[in-house]
């Protein structure tokens, strides 16, 4: 149907299509693309910094993911206001393979996930990630954000650590272990930048609330630089060397360069060997990133959709960000996806088409070049700061509560298995454990709503007296496989005693290979003992089971009629005359 278009559609530059179908592209229009691009620019130069750091990663890595995705996602994708670049959720997933394989196995990773992900949209599963359940998802994005700002403790205080343990446990010893050794005038700069961050959002002020936190918190490092307090800065962190040898000191003022992610390192990395087990590994995280940027991407659209009104493509978007994350890659940008801070950001500040999203990784772009210099003066524990404030915006607390204190046991033990597993293992098992769970449980309560309800007294349904010994059951609900061996159980149980039962099954919508093997089991458990059944009212799935399956009643034991009344009238025959045979009516 065509309003339902949207969640099958597949196309090129669908949301750009869209855009430029609904409306002449004027001068006013691309003013306005123009500023809101200006704006998320702004927001995203910072944060794109502090992401590729929180991975492990060089600063400009996160610049060039901002630039190379954040222009070719909204080009080819389908979502109309999405802004995408890295994303915090990365965060839980990348740092492992950065430890592990350095920025090479990060690289690669990323274009197996990309190419995951335009398989999902070639075969149309876009519209299949909303069945995930609202309790996997808190569950997984509060334990990210809780790994997230377990993460920046040590750039935060300061702390003298060379490399964090892999497991989250060891993680935690490790930090408790050197927080006595932390910086004061470290502490100071991430403490600073929080106060002025959250002061600062209380202005109701259209400067987005990180850049004067970032902007003082760097001339206040400076400050502490200059009377002799060390304080670490992108300057004093990083470094790059250019082709002609040079090195030079944060980040390089020069356009993404074109390189095989997989022969791409830093510093002392070494160079990437390819195995089985490497291979294996490489796999089973792109599997993660792509889920995770499926979900992230189409959440941050459909939010998109509340605020504008307007319909994404998941598929489109799907493949976008697919494109988008296998050629980003090769010009040395990290894994994307579509960040859902900025692009509310972008439609708040007046968005009108993709044209906006392209105009801010322009602008990322521009201050590269032009900026590097000034970036390098950025405090790494106000960029540590930054990225606490980002987990604890991710973590949708309110959302969390709310779930905790109103919803069913299910939803609640659902959440807390989520996230106690992606916090102390990894996304990949609590997604797949928090699914299972989710389906189980959500089958075992449909399982639940299947009622088998004695209607023998009935009035209404029931006009004339029934034969002796004889009662009429309903049935309620699906018969599938979780339900039905209960319901028949039951039904041989309440009808062990009788001559006769009539199962009436207009509430029985679904019938499915399970049902009918359950059914066949109480048909012959009947005719041991010598009962007759009448099944009435089956409606149109159970009886394209039933003939699917060459279901033939015996028309002596089992009979089949199209209504309750039909089957009633048999009775009522056979209530006035005893000797009535079955097979002459």
């Amino acid at each position: 149907m065509k309003y339902r278009k949207h969640l099958f559609s597949l196309r090129f530059a669908y949301a750009l299509r869209e855009a430029f179908a609904e409306q002449n592209y004027s001068v006013d229009v691309l003013l306005k693309d123009v500023m809101a691009g200006v704006t998320v620019g702004v927001i995203a130069i910072p944060l794109a910094m502090a992401l590729a750091m929180g991975i492990g990663v060089a600063p400009q890595y996160g610049l060039y993911s901002a630039i190379i995705a954040g222009f070719s996602t909204p080009l080819i994708g389908g979502s109309r206001y999405s802004i995408s670049g890295p994303t915090a959720a990365f965060i839980v997933i990348l740092y492992p393979i950065v430890q592990q394989y350095g920025l090479a196995g990060l690289l690669t990773v990323t274009v197996l996930s990309g190419t995951i992900l335009v398989f999902m949209a070639l075969l149309r599963l876009g519209r299949y990630i909303q069945y995930i359940p609202e309790a996997v998802v808190l569950g997984f994005t509060g334990g990210i954000a809780v790994v997230i700002a377990t993460l920046q403790v040590k750039g935060f205080l300061g702390l003298k650590i060379d490399e964090l343990p892999e497991n989250y446990i060891d993680k935690v010893i490790t930090i408790v272990n050197a927080a006595p050794g932390y910086s004061v005038p470290t502490l100071v700069i991430a403490v600073s930048t929080l106060l002025i961050f959250f002061v600062w959002s209380k202005l109701n002020s259209k400067v987005p609330s990180h850049l004067p936190a970032i902007i003082l918190a760097s001339i206040v490092a400076y400050m502490l630089n200059q009377f002799g307090f060390e304080v670490a800065t992108i300057g004093s962190t990083f470094n790059y060397v250019l082709s002609d040898g040079t090195i030079g000191l944060g980040i390089p003022s020069e356009l993404p360069s074109f390189n095989w992610p997989w022969l791409r390192t830093q510093g002392n990395e070494a160079v990437l060997y390819f195995s089985w087990e490497i291979a294996a590994d490489f796999l089973k995280a792109a599997f993660a990133i792509a889920m995770l940027g499926a979900i992230e991407s189409l959440l941050c659209a459909v939010v998109l959709d509340g605020m504008s009104g307007r319909k994404h493509s998941a598929n489109s978007e799907l493949f976008g960000q697919g494109i988008s994350n296998i050629i980003t890659p090769f010009f040395g940008g990290i894994t994307s996806t579509a960040a859902i801070a900025r692009s509310a950001a972008n439609y708040k500040a007046g968005a009108v088409t993709p044209i906006s999203a392209m105009v801010h990784a322009i602008f990322v772009l521009i201050s590269l070049l032009s900026l590097a210099q000034m970036l390098s003066y950025l405090p790494i524990a106000a960029m540590s700061a930054l990225l606490l404030i980002v987990a604890w915006n991710m973590s949708e607390y309110p959302k969390i509560i709310h779930l905790l204190k109103k919803a069913p046991f299910d939803e609640v033990l659902v959440l807390l298995v989520c996230f106690s597993l992606t916090v102390l293992f990894d996304m990949v098992i609590a997604i797949a454990v928090g699914i299972v769970l989710a389906s189980l449980l959500f089958m075992k309560q449909i399982a639940e709503m299947t009622k088998v309800q004695d209607i023998s007294e009935h009035k209404k349904l029931i006009t004339s007296p029934l034969p002796k010994d004889w009662v009429v059951y309903k049935i309620n609900g699906p018969l599938f496989f979780a339900a039905a061996d209960r319901v028949f159980a039951e039904l041989a149980h309440l009808t062990k005693d009788k001559n006769g039962v009539v199962v009436y099954l207009d509430g029985v919508s679904v019938l499915d290979s399970g049902g009918f093997s359950a059914l066949l089991k109480f048909i012959d458990n009947c005719q041991k003992n010598q009962i007759q059944i009448f099944l009435a009212d089956l409606q149109f799935q159970p009886l394209k089971t039933l003939a699917k399956a060459h279901f033939k009643p015996d028309t002596e034991f089992c009979v089949i009629f199209p209504t309750l009344s039909a089957a009633l009238d048999v009775l009522f025959v056979k209530n006035n005359s005893r000797d009535t045979d079955i097979n002459s009516i």
